[in-house]
């Protein structure tokens, strides 16, 4: 998926795929934030786990994944892995989607399908 001008879009689902992919590796919420951890400096898995508040096998589960992806390198140091984004242009995205919500004030957060309140639906929410 590679669209580098507006004239270039085409009215075609061909050739979408690897951006659904890429969108959807950064979908789950545990993945999202240690994307965004990793954005501050490598980390290995029990720093994630400690700075996330999430399990250790929830962890290292989504930093396979981002890995398996290219999203996230590992680094052997010894016995510890280091890891950390393996693109720079990863941080481009994560920018430019923050540009972006802010843009539109969050109203992402809202929509009826994919919005926060979508994405409790069946999950009793205590206010």
């Amino acid at each position: 998926m590679q669209i580098t001008k507006v004239s270039e879009c085409s009215a075609s689902v061909e050739g979408v795929e690897p951006g659904v992919a890429l969108f959807r590796s950064l979908a789950d919420p545990a993945r999202l934030a240690i994307v965004r951890r990793l954005a501050t400096g490598e980390a290995r898995v029990a720093e994630l786990t400690r700075d996330l508040g999430l399990a250790q096998s929830t962890v290292s589960s989504h930093v396979g994944c981002l890995r398996d992806c290219g999203l996230v390198e590992g680094r052997m140091e010894g016995r510890r892995v280091y890891y950390s984004l393996a693109r720079p242009e990863l941080l481009d995205m994560l920018a430019a989607a923050e540009v972006l919500l802010a843009a539109t004030g969050n109203l992402v957060a809202l929509c009826p399908r994919y919005g926060t309140e979508a994405s409790l639906e069946g999950v009793e929410v205590v206010r």
